[in-house]
């Protein structure tokens, strides 16, 4: 039984996943910040930890999904093209170095939102393209990108 449970889990999980890897993934900021729309560059340079500031020069809070959400490994894999296993290797190396950290690990889409309306120089991602006016999109990665 309990193997069962295990099973439709995984499935119902497969499912969720491959949903989601249809959907777009829209980066946002503070409504207030008054960057221009990113490129894919400026993205990744943001959220791998290669620059700690906005093109403008403004100071960046970077926010992240938990290691186990699938927008997380969807927004990365399209993103920079690595694996979560490569993923979690860089940061490792990085971290062990000292040269940086990585982005602030918040537990949910919601806490990424309401961290970036509370943060000017907040930046995050989320699975539905927000309607709160506190929110600005600025970039967009399409489906199947």
């Amino acid at each position: 039984m309990v193997n069962l449970i295990g099973k439709l889990a995984c499935s119902a999980a497969l499912v969720l996943a491959c949903g989601l890897a249809r959907a777009d993934i829209y980066v946002v900021v503070n409504a207030s910040n008054g960057i221009r729309p990113l490129t894919h560059k400026e993205a990744v340079d943001l959220f791998m930890g290669r620059t700690r500031t906005y093109p403008n020069g403004d100071y960046v809070l970077a926010c992240d999904l938990p290691r186990d959400n699938p927008v997380r490994v969807m927004f990365y894999q399209a993103l920079t093209g690595m694996s979560q296993a490569q993923l979690n290797s860089y940061w490792s190396r990085l971290m062990f170095t000292g040269q940086v950290m990585p982005p602030q690990l918040l537990q949910s889409e919601q806490a990424v939102m309401d961290m970036v309306k509370r943060n000017p120089g907040a930046i995050g991602y989320v699975a539905q393209e927000p309607a709160d006016k506190g929110l600005r999109v600025v970039m967009t990665i399409k489906e199947g990108r």
